[in-house]
């Protein structure tokens, strides 16, 4: 079956760095559209040096958010490297930036005056806490997200330190809503001729992550706390301790419990006033979990899931990325792919999840090395030999 790319066509300027932009641009560049990425000739995206772990000249940070891309090398601050990225959006469908509000950047290529000037343009704009407000000038990073946003204060042991999730869930929230803002400007633009100002940042795609969290909190107005692994309105639901290791089970309705206390020898458990109903469980989970953890303890994690998966109940064991990376699940969904890399040679990514008439999109190229398609895609801008050779050695 052929690879399926529903935005082949579309062109996306990538002047964005670190995760959440790069991270959407990929996305777009895995649905099919050309995506030129613009990086300093110093360096470029800083995360080509967060390392270790390197894989070839980069980070592997780096080589996780930018495949399928042509990186070009051009200094933003100077009028030539301006002129080249003004030639690229010239017949461009989107832009991707997440410039420091105030700063030179954001103010050479501001919104307002692109939008005027190519007024079929999608814009995404990501920050760190929004265009408004008192903290809309602040920098951040996903640690910092996760902290102001509130995802560590729920996250951790309840007598445990506060816990950041083992995700950026502060970038990768952002990136997720600007993907989404994204397809639905260009969704617009169909109707209306017209592009979009998109904005979205690390701070308010957080609070749109709380969920349940949040509507708890408005009914009662009572702060929640760190459960661990324990989910705040169903129990059983969390990680138990086995006799070898860790693994989880998952209680969603009351039939499920009885069949999970029946295998457990325990079947008077479900007629226990205290456990009868879910909501007489979260009210006595602690009681409940300490029965549960003295039967569970005495047995291995292979025991307790070949007992309890065949009874529907649901459960599995916590597993590491060795084995999810090996897993037959993993590799019937054909999640992993391999990509030739000018440096490395095949370079395993991790695929996009999502699939069209059952097609999954390719992964094309390869994150690319610094600056590897400057002269291709300044010859594609009009640029003549000469003048590139000037260009990249200014």
């Amino acid at each position: 079956m052929p690879e399926h790319t529903p935005l082949t066509g579309m062109k996306v300027v990538d002047l964005s760095k670190i995760l959440a932009g790069p991270y959407v641009t990929m996305s777009l560049a895995d649905l099919g559209a050309d995506v030129i990425k613009v990086e300093h000739p110093e360096g470029g995206d800083p995360t080509r040096s967060w390392g270790p772990p390197f894989n070839g000249p980069d980070a592997t940070y780096y080589l996780a958010a930018n495949r399928n891309k042509r990186s070009v090398a051009l200094d933003l601050k100077s009028e030539a490297g301006q002129e080249a990225v003004h030639r690229m959006l010239a017949d461009a469908d989107v832009m991707v930036e997440n410039f420091r509000p105030g700063s030179s950047l954001a103010r050479l290529f501001d919104y307002r005056e692109l939008s005027e000037r190519y007024p079929r343009l999608v814009i995404l704009h990501i920050s760190a806490f929004g265009d408004t407000g008192p903290l809309r000038d602040e920098p951040g990073y996903d640690m910092v997200a996760q902290a102001s946003a509130g995802l560590m204060s729920l996250t951790g042991e309840p007598d445990g330190p506060p816990v950041k999730a083992g995700y950026a869930m502060g970038d990768l929230g952002a990136a997720l809503f600007g993907l989404i803002g994204v397809n639905a400007a260009l969704v617009e633009r169909e109707r209306t001729g017209r592009g979009q100002y998109v904005t979205t940042s690390l701070y308010e795609s957080q609070l749109a992550l709380h969920i349940n969290w949040a509507t708890g909190y408005f009914a009662t107005g009572e702060r929640p706390g760190r459960l661990g692994s324990g989910h705040p309105s169903l129990v059983p639901y969390q990680a138990y301790r086995a006799a070898d290791g860790h693994f989880v089970i998952a209680v969603g309705n009351d039939a499920l419990f009885r069949r999970l206390v029946t295998a457990l020898g325990h079947p008077e458990w479900a007629d226990d006033e205290r456990f009868a109903s879910n909501r007489d469980r979260v009210a006595n989970r602690t009681a409940l979990n300490a029965k549960l953890e003295s039967v569970l303890v005495d047995g291995s994690v292979a025991h307790w899931v070949d007992l309890l998966k065949p009874l529907g109940v649901p459960v599995t064991a916590i597993r590491t990325l060795d084995e999810v990376y090996d897993c037959p699940q993993t590799a019937a969904l054909d999640m992993v792919r391999k990509v030739d890399h000018p440096d490395v040679g095949p370079l395993r990514q991790v695929a996009f999840p999502v699939t069209f008439r059952g097609a999954r999109p390719a992964v094309r190229s390869a994150p690319p090395t610094l600056g590897q398609h400057s002269r291709e895609v300044l010859a594609e801008l009009g640029y003549g030999e000469a003048e590139i050779d000037r260009l990249l050695k200014a």
